[in-house]
């Protein structure tokens, strides 16, 4: 059985994130490596054990976390199809039974706002896990704050924190930005169709995805 710590370990996996974060720096994204593959996996499973899933089922959430965005190496258009056809081969090499193949390729290639959406739990805690990333140390040049969106906004978020409360059955993403740097306006022009996304997500698992910015509940 594959764990989280046999797929970290994979010198194939870690090349292609490490690969796939430098084609994201070369077309001047914000940071795709491993430290947003990191924070997926743990927040995915995070997700899932909150709602009371079974360990299984969280692991496999945190490995789908993990490889979510490997599809980067091949280009950025389509990544989630091309991330979920590399998960396959590669997961199979390694001998994961099929089904758990399925379930993880299944939540890669359904985790882009543009082509995706909850198709069962895995899918639908990667989804909330990826969009809910919004935070300062995901920007490469602060220089680059003053032309590009997807920089500011990010840099402008001073904390983020997300909350699964089960007994309410409430996913909370809490915000904190600096609007010295972006209104909040901003936030929304970005991520508008991602926080509609993680609404449908967190519906897909029984709850209700509520946006929290500067103290003011917004979603």
């Amino acid at each position: 059985m594959l764990t989280l710590d046999d797929i970290k370990r994979s010198p194939a996996i870690k090349t292609y994130v490490q690969s796939a974060d430098r084609v994201m720096q070369a077309m001047k994204f914000t940071e795709h490596g491993f430290a947003h593959a990191g924070i997926a996996s743990h927040v995915a499973a995070h997700i899932l054990s909150a709602l009371d899933y079974d360990d299984r089922t969280c692991e496999l959430a945190s490995i789908a976390g993990y490889m979510h965005d490997i599809g980067n190496n091949i280009n950025r258009y389509d990544h989630a199809q091309s991330g979920a056809s590399m998960a396959f081969t590669l997961l199979s090499q390694m001998g994961m039974d099929p089904d758990e193949t399925a379930m993880i390729v299944t939540a890669i290639g359904h985790h882009d706002e543009g082509s995706g959406g909850p198709v069962h739990p895995i899918s639908a805690a990667l989804i909330i896990a990826d969009k809910s990333d919004v935070r300062r140390s995901r920007v490469r040049d602060k220089a680059d704050i003053n032309i590009d969106i997807h920089d500011r906004v990010n840099y402008a978020v001073t904390d983020s924190e997300l909350e699964v409360f089960p007994a309410e059955k409430i996913i909370r993403l809490g915000l904190t930005i600096d609007t010295r740097i972006c209104p909040v306006m901003e936030y929304f022009e970005i991520f508008l169709s991602r926080m509609l996304m993680c609404r449908k997500a967190a519906e897909y698992l029984g709850c209700r995805f509520t946006l929290d910015i500067n103290g003011t509940k917004l979603l």
